[in-house]
């Protein structure tokens, strides 16, 4: 796992009227202290990512459908600096993955899903400083996608590599 995320199997509780499924509580002790929740809905073969953020923290939790979440620890001084991670979430099998500010992340959607998604800063107050991001299929990512993806955000598809997004944050 990378240093200061966290995945967490959430509780469900069933009776014959449905499900009840807590999703998040202050005293987990998650690296994310949220200020903005969003419900956000992706097509099949959709990729969000790969961004970078210097100033906040992230949590996602799938609700229906699958992901993979892509981490990689750009941390300077991070006991897994350099290090990548491939976690795949599925709605059925209820959790939660947050992870701190410095990590390089993105989600790769085999098919349509639904997820929750809370950040520590809100969208509105994101300055372009830190929204930086590199492109999803970099070979220094050390991430191997389980699929090539079909719908990738302009932006992100014309991020630069790993390295000039390295390169970057040292400035």
């Amino acid at each position: 796992m990378i240093d200061g995320a966290e995945l967490r199997i959430l509780d469900t509780h069933r009776d014959e009227r449905g499900s009840f499924t807590e999703i998040f509580y202050s005293s987990w002790g998650l690296c994310i202290d949220p200020v903005q929740w969003s419900v956000v809905s992706s097509k099949k073969g959709t990729l969000r990512g790969m961004h970078l953020h210097k100033r906040h923290d992230e949590y996602i939790s799938v609700l229906s459908g699958r992901a993979f979440v892509g981490l990689v620890d750009l941390r300077p001084g991070s006991p897994t600096e350099d290090q990548s991670l491939l976690v795949e979430m599925v709605g059925k099998e209820m959790a939660c993955l947050s992870f701190p500010r410095g990590v390089v992340h993105g989600w790769y959607f085999p098919e349509e899903t639904i997820h929750i998604q809370s950040v520590s800063e809100d969208f509105a107050n994101y300055g372009h400083d830190d929204n930086a991001g590199c492109h999803w299929n970099d070979p220094e990512l050390g991430i191997h996608w389980p699929g090539t993806p079909e719908l990738v955000a302009p932006r992100a598809a014309g991020f630069g590599s790993l390295s000039e997004l390295k390169e970057a944050m040292r400035r």
